[in-house]
């Protein structure tokens, strides 16, 4: 089955809205009841019961070109005929329709820069993507031949037995044809992550790294640092550190050049947000035009309450980079990386607060991609549970882990790279019993990190995770063994026991692709 060509069905739709500015987007936005316009010129929607990305709904093209190169583990099938006939059944759907389409640019690497063109239903669809990605030139918008094409239809139910897919929600990429069609969800992380698969796609045969990480530099942008960690882990609060110029939040690629951001936007959590603890966030958040998913707004006022959880705990915030603030990269580019951060929310309370890592625990944690929750509550005590999500990306990864692994082990190596791991989580006992680390020790350790001042200090080997963990820093051993923090020693080991055991079950999964110097690399009783 062939498939029509798109451009003549934006030419029977209703009305067809290209290249708007931000401006004119929000106002068409307003006028289309698609949102509440805040006291401070923001816009609020309200995505539905889709407050977060449907993983398990997406979908690949499995063809000669894919067929050995996709992690079929981690990613659903979808026949080709079933791929075409959705996107000539969403094509049709698009007749009558008012669409709104951005011609945009993704890669600040001028050598790696891909064209997107996203057609949506929505002003604020548009306007979210437009403020993710890389604005072009009017110039450059003329003529545009897109590499990406990623057709957004929330209107648009996919049935299962027409498709051969999931549910009603779906997300189908065709690598071979660089395409990407989402259907049934109003949730725009979509069409943002759509980008990010792609590039994580494309770019390992480039022998290019695609990092689901923040980065930040010095002011020269040298001296640059990626942090790699699972939500709630404090990513985004630790980038973005006033004396250092924040590079990107959220998606980056290596190459033997440096590094550079895949986008010129921020994504940021909005869920408590506070002046205090983010202040560029916080005032970013609150610009006119940023595009706000799920944040409770005060219908006669229209201010924000960003502690009103009861949509979803996963509110959010696009806007762009040149919100943030004056000490953001103006191009988007890094030199190579001399710290890797992997940050790590422990909630089991044994992790040390920082330790330093050779290339094989690297690859071992950089698999492992750990964080943990908390579960629930009982009489004050708190029962943590383990996340793993692998590269710190496992819903974005078209391709086996170990192709994102050797990528990083060779990179370390080749530039001598430091990594640590930074525990942002409880010290003293798990969640409920201990402490959350302090964040301005987490932010001294950093800085300690960054300024070279561990490279010289003594350490020992952590009994469990055999990771090298200072002895002091800046003079000062609180919180650097764990062991210590606990009243209760044997409580210690047995939580700590606990946690190794789940690593090791953890990594099985990995053992028949990873050298044996790797798997000795992670943590064991």
């Amino acid at each position: 089955m062939e498939t029509a060509n798109y451009k003549k069905y934006l030419a029977q739709a209703k009305n067809v809205h290209y290249n708007n500015s931000a401006s004119e987007l929000i106002q068409r936005a307003s006028e289309l009841n698609e949102g509440i316009l805040t006291v401070d010129g923001s816009f609020s929607v309200n995505t539905g019961k889709h407050t977060g990305r449907s993983p398990k709904d997406k979908h690949i093209i499995a063809d000669k070109d894919t067929e050995n190169n996709v992690w079929w583990g981690n990613n659903a099938r979808i026949e080709r005929n079933n791929f075409d006939r959705l996107e000539n059944d969403m094509l049709a759907h698009m007749q009558g329709k008012e669409l709104f389409v951005q011609d945009l640019h993704a890669g600040t690497d001028p050598n790696e820069k891909i064209k997107v063109r996203v057609i949506t239903e929505f002003a604020w669809q548009a306007l979210f993507i437009q403020h993710l990605l890389i604005l072009p030139k009017n110039i450059e918008q003329q003529d545009f031949k897109e590499d990406l094409l990623i057709i957004d239809l929330p209107s648009f139910k996919t049935d299962p037995s027409k498709y051969d897919v999931r549910t009603d929600t779906t997300i189908a990429c065709d690598f071979t044809n660089n395409k990407i069609l989402i259907a049934g969800t109003y949730y725009a992380g979509e069409i943002k992550k759509s980008v990010f698969t792609y590039f994580n796609y494309i770019l390992p045969p480039k022998g290019i790294f695609p990092m689901h990480c923040s980065a930040n530099s010095d002011i020269k942008g040298k001296n640059t640092a990626i942090f790699f960690g699972l939500s709630g882990t404090g990513k985004t609060t630790l980038s973005a550190d006033p004396d250092r110029l924040l590079v990107g939040d959220d998606e980056h690629g290596w190459s033997s050049k440096g590094i550079f951001n895949f986008e010129d936007g921020s994504y940021a959590k909005a869920i408590n947000l506070s002046k205090e603890a983010e202040p560029q966030i916080y005032n970013a958040v609150r610009r006119s035009t940023t595009v706000l998913e799920n944040v409770v707004v005060d219908e006669d006022s229209g201010e924000l309450d960003f502690n009103d959880g009861s949509l979803t705990e996963n509110t959010r915030a696009a806007f762009p980079m040149s919100f943030v603030g004056e000490n953001v990269s103006k191009d988007g580019m890094a030199g190579i990386p001399e710290n890797i951060i992997m940050l790590t929310c422990d909630a089991f309370g044994v992790i040390p607060p920082i330790s330093k890592l050779d290339s094989n625990q690297a690859v071992y944690h950089f698999l492992s991609g750990y964080t943990a929750k908390v579960a629930g509550t009982e009489r004050g005590v708190i029962d943590p549970s383990a996340t793993f999500s692998t590269c710190f990306a496992a819903p974005f990864l078209p391709r086996h882990p170990i192709v994102y692994g050797r990528l990083l082990k060779e990179y370390m190596e080749r530039y001598n790279v430091r990594t640590w791991l930074i525990n942002t989580g409880w010290s003293g006992g798990p969640a409920g019993v201990g402490q959350r680390m302090p964040i301005q020790l987490t932010r001294n350790l950093l800085k300690a990190a960054l300024n070279n001042d561990l490279n010289n200090t003594d350490m020992r080997e952590d009994k469990y995770f055999k990771l090298m963990v200072p002895l002091l820093v800046n003079g000062d051993s609180s919180y650097l063994n764990p062991i210590d923090t606990w009243s209760n020693k044997d409580d210690f080991d047995r939580q700590a026991r606990k946690l190794v055991e789940m690593f090791v079950e953890n990594f099985k999964r990995f053992q028949s692709e990873v050298d044996a110097d790797i798997i000795r690399a992670g943590p064991s009783i």
